[in-house]
């Protein structure tokens, strides 16, 4: 199975406990490194995510995973935070950064173009598109064409010296 494919199962099966618990599940990558295979869960909530709710969403989630068991090989699992350059994965997530910047990769891109860097400007949930000003230019990027897409944090003047 295709490390994406796997990805997406376990999405489908950790996404519900997750929220149940109160959490946002914002996405999990499956990776082979040089140790051995890594799943890792992206969590986040509401004013932020704390090492202590890492460590509650890992107990609730090795559960799930042990009850289900979607992967048949030895792996780590590691919980944490989305960090400040945090995926982008939904129009919900681009729709709460309204007005940040991002990096987007798009499969197929516009106009043969496959990488964005810009500001957010809006959200468009019926057409399923984010749109980005990008060197002065807007940019409507289809959500179902997304590869990659993350927060750029920006250190704003008025937090420099603080």
């Amino acid at each position: 199975m295709k490390d994406a494919a796997v990805a997406d199962k376990v999405r489908n099966i950790i996404q519900p406990p997750i929220e149940a618990a109160g959490y946002e599940l914002v996405d999990v990558h499956w990776k082979h490194e040089p140790l051995g295979w890594v799943l890792r869960v992206f969590v986040d909530g509401v004013g932020g995510i704390s090492h202590i709710d890492c460590e509650r969403v890992s107990r609730e989630i090795s559960v799930v995973l042990d009850v289900n068991d979607p992967i048949t090989h030895q792996y780590s699992l590691e919980v944490s935070s989305p960090g400040l350059d945090r995926p982008l994965r939904t129009l919900e997530h681009f729709r709460r950064f309204i007005g940040d910047k991002a990096k987007v990769k798009l499969r197929q891109g516009i106009g043969g173009r496959r990488n964005f860097a810009g500001t957010i400007l809006s959200v468009d949930p019926v057409a399923g598109t984010v749109t980005l000003v990008v060197d002065g230019r807007e940019f409507a990027l289809p959500i179902a064409d997304l590869e990659k897409a993350n927060r750029m944090f920006e250190l704003k003047k008025e937090q420099v010296g603080k």
